[in-house]
């Protein structure tokens, strides 16, 4: 789910010819890969000649891409250049959007956090969320000391399903006027770069693939349990996104009530069942006090109060189902639950015990190692993806075979 309109291509408007190209490809992927190395080095590693690795070199270091780190010492009496990518000369927004609280991190082109903020979203949502956007990156990027115009790309991730055929964020009800408006055409109009839009439990799948549970599983699933109920798939190690965009909105399952009663429409049949609301009135209903917040439930239950036994272990025997279903649909490797209620291990037990009560085959099930942090460490990763793919052509760094990246052991195979 995106929408985009770089203008650039590559590091040179024109494009280089395909040799060149190739091998400006080879020497930024492994750089990526492997961080600081001298150009005897990127000779090695990429087998490409000491004579082309020291033109591409000194035009990625001439364009501003590239920056010596030091020296390191070789044989007696001779020492080399380290480079490293210039993160500076890239900079990206990643945003985590939800009801209450608007996360933003300023990213560069190595993937380092250099400026964050957190701030409550906008009560009065709309165009009043998109000002508030655009106010706490440019003072972000202010604050840096850069231009707005090294701000090459901002990743959105939003509750709620993106069309980008209308280019509207739908169900979201949590953001009132979020759907009226054009997000990406603003955001772009105002900051002058390309805007991403993903579904918030899409990113935090892609986070915990990153650098969470799912890292070098292919095949997992994400579901977050809070306010709402999401779910991120991640099959054959690619993010599935469906037909419309709505893979894995999990809420809408027909679990936990009547799937025919229209009062269940707007959130889901699932959602409307186990959400933060439903589990405080559950607690009402058995007994405890009206209104009283979920933290407080858990709070409860560490003292043994029957009303928030009851209310956990109602809560996890509906999740259990749907866990189930989507189980033998899917056949992930490992559910990774997440969300301020989801990564509570209070629930997480009993959910553990219910599932086997009712599938034959309980998959794993572990709490997310990256908390509320998850969506936005997802957005970095795709902030990243897209400007290194953007900007130097190259896929995200792969695990290096034989130690050569994938590009640089096709070239020495057929430049060389």
């Amino acid at each position: 789910m995106s929408r985009t309109n770089e203008g650039e291509s590559g590091l040179d408007g024109g494009g280089p010819p395909i040799a060149r190209q190739m091998s400006l490809h080879a020497v930024t992927q492994t750089l990526l890969s492997r961080g600081a190395v001298s150009r005897a080095d990127l000779a090695k590693l990429t087998g490409l000649s000491r004579q082309t690795i020291s033109d591409v070199v000194r035009e990625l270091e001439q364009d501003g891409w590239l920056t010596p780190l030091g020296r390191t010492e070789g044989r007696p009496g001779r020492s080399s250049v380290v480079y490293e990518l210039n993160g500076a000369a890239g900079l990206a927004a990643a945003l985590d959007l939800g009801g209450t609280k608007l996360n933003v991190a300023i990213c560069d082109l190595r993937g380092n956090v250099v400026a964050e903020t957190m701030v409550p979203t906008e009560a009065r949502g709309g165009r009043h969320v998109v000002d508030q956007i655009v106010t706490e990156i440019e003072g972000l990027v202010a604050g840096l000391g850069a231009t707005g115009r090294r701000l090459r790309l901002v990743v959105l991730g939003t509750p709620g399903v993106f069309h980008p055929e209308t280019t509207h964020i739908v169900a979201a009800p949590n953001i009132p006027g979020l759907d009226q408006i054009d997000v990406p055409a603003l955001l772009e109009q105002r900051l002058g770069a390309p805007v991403l839009i993903e579904n918030d439990v899409n990113l935090a799948a892609r986070g915990e693939q990153w650098r969470g549970h799912g890292a070098g599983l292919r095949n997992f699933v994400f579901i977050a349990l809070g306010t709402g109920v999401g779910m991120g798939i991640v099959a054959n190690g690619q993010l599935l996104r469906g037909a419309r965009g709505a893979a894995g909105e999990i809420g809408y399952l027909p679990i936990g009530g009547d799937p025919y009663d229209a009062r269940g429409f707007q959130l889901g049949t699932l959602e409307h069942a186990i959400g933060s609301a439903a589990m405080s009135d559950r607690y009402a209903g058995y007994g405890g006090a009206p209104g009283t917040s979920v933290r407080a439930i858990f709070d409860a239950l560490a003292t043994g109060d029957a009303a928030a036994v009851a209310t956990i272990e109602e809560t996890a025997r509906l999740v259990a189902p749907a866990i189930a279903a989507v189980s033998a649909t899917l056949d992930p490797e490992m559910f990774i639950v997440g969300g301020s209620i989801g990564i509570r291990t209070e629930l997480l037990e009993p959910i553990r015990r219910f599932l086997v009560r009712c599938s034959p085959f309980p998959v794993r099930i572990e709490p997310s190692v990256l908390g509320g942090r998850a969506a936005l460490v997802g957005a970095i990763k795709t902030a990243i993806d897209h400007m290194h793919g953007s900007l130097f052509g190259v896929d995200s760094p792969a695990p290096m075979a034989n130690g050569l990246p994938p590009m640089a052991a096709a070239l020495s195979q057929t430049l060389e």
